[in-house]
């Protein structure tokens, strides 16, 4: 009784357009009424989130999300799509190709998809457009695009996985995201040089490529900050919190000197990452008071026990929590699909040899579909809003990088060394 009150609650809110993280607060309180008394129930539920967001690793979330703000605001984006221009614009469909690597740098140097879904996408999508591609393939790339970043460290959701298995290494994971990262950008890209072949779209000729040296040159300081943060947390010079702030300090001081922020701009800075870090840090709150829930009530045993009773073989196994997941990623956040789905799928690939690392991979790749799935991706709606154009649109065009995005997560579900390589080699995994 208590988990049919906690689903039917919590879809019924959902429906109704209430917020995701009231919609699992309140689940959360309706399910636990059943069990106590009122006062034990609210007092319970509060304790769980207070002591849910008490974690110094997830102090590094908002320092990158105000990172990622600045990165937004400091006009770097425009100087890693005109790096890449450089570097590929010549070839045939090489804006696509620019499209996809832009997405995948900014990505990766804010953290952010939403980030890099309206810093590229403002650029890119005009652009593209001018050189032949429709509109909503641009849209459609960018927002698929965009999902790399968060693979690529430095990555807020890798932090909060971190968080949620209870044990595995950040910098593990932050170096395990890489060649997964990489992977998905490569099958998109794929999709890409199918695409221009198919219409005969050539190079970059809307506009004459810029000079190689100079754009590199341009872009270097925003690429050196990967290097900066990654490599003192490999190094270990300071640790991932310690990370978010030297970003803080780094992108401050490089779009100050860029010239694109003022002083004057800041607090409008701070108050966006301040409204960000609040959505995400009652996310995590309310999703780590259902989790308890769910253990409390034995959920986690329960559909472990259910999932190896339909089959013993672990290939059967890994696809039914990888079509759970992708349903579970098209109508909820990733912040709480990952706190609320890790316990109670982390077990059952640990008892199929799955180390938690290749699984937390597996899981972040996944959920990274879903934000670009309808009806509930974040990054499908922004880069709708981009490229103004709508949802139903881009549904033909989304299709093809749909299927490059699932072969992806496929070939990092069934190959663990995607994963694990760079980690174990590196000595950062067992």
């Amino acid at each position: 009784m208590v988990e049919l009150v906690l689903v039917v609650v919590f879809f019924s809110l959902l429906v109704l357009g209430v917020p995701v993280a009231f919609c699992i607060g309140l689940a959360t309180v309706s399910a636990l009424l059943l069990s106590i008394d009122p006062v034990a129930a609210l007092t319970t539920i509060a304790q769980r989130m207070a002591g849910g967001i008490n974690s110094f690793a997830l102090l590094a979330i908002p320092l990158f999300i105000l990172s990622g703000q600045l990165m937004s605001s400091g006009g770097i984006a425009q100087r890693l799509v005109t790096f890449a221009r450089s570097a590929i614009g010549r070839l045939p469909g090489g804006l696509a190709f620019v499209n996809v690597i832009s997405c995948t740098l900014f990505g990766a140097i804010s953290g952010s998809a939403v980030a890099a879904t309206s810093a590229v996408g403002g650029v890119m999508v005009p652009a593209m457009e001018d050189d032949g591609y429709e509109r909503e393939f641009s849209a459609a790339l960018t927002a698929t695009a965009a999902t790399t970043g968060l693979l690529i460290p430095p990555s807020n959701i890798l932090i909060v996985y971190a968080v949620a298995s209870g044990g595995v290494s950040i910098a593990a994971l932050f170096l395990g995201g890489y060649l997964p990262g990489l992977l998905v950008a490569l099958c998109l890209m794929a999709v890409c040089a199918v695409y221009a072949k198919r219409r005969g779209l050539g190079g970059d000729h809307a506009t004459q490529p810029p000079p190689m040296i100079p754009s590199l040159l341009q872009a270097a300081p925003s690429l050196l900050l990967i290097v900066v943060v990654i490599g003192g947390i490999i190094g270990g010079v300071f640790t991932a919190t310690e990370a978010g702030a030297i970003a803080v300090l780094y992108a401050l001081v490089l779009s100050l000197l860029y010239g694109e922020i003022t002083l004057g701009q800041l607090p409008d800075i701070l108050l966006r990452a301040s409204h960000t870090t609040a959505v995400v840090m009652i996310l995590v709150g309310t999703s780590i008071a259902m989790s308890w829930l769910l253990a409390f009530q034995n959920v986690p045993t329960q559909v472990a026990e259910a999932l190896i009773a339909l089959s013993d073989n672990p290939l059967v196994l890994l696809l039914l929590i990888n079509l759970v997941l992708l349903a579970v990623g098209s109508f909820m956040d990733m912040t709480p699909a990952v706190l609320i789905f890790t316990p109670i799928f982390l077990p059952v690939a640990v008892q199929l040899d799955m180390s938690p690392l290749h699984f937390g991979i597996m899981m972040v790749l996944n959920l990274c579909i879903g934000l670009c799935t309808p009806p509930v991706g974040s990054v499908l709606f922004v880069s709708c809003a981009v490229a103004k154009t709508t949802i139903e649109r881009m549904i033909k065009p989304l299709i093809p990088m749909y299927v490059a995005m699932v072969a992806a997560l496929l070939l990092v579900t069934y190959v663990p060394e995607f994963s694990e390589a760079l980690p174990t080699q590196l000595g950062f995994y067992e």
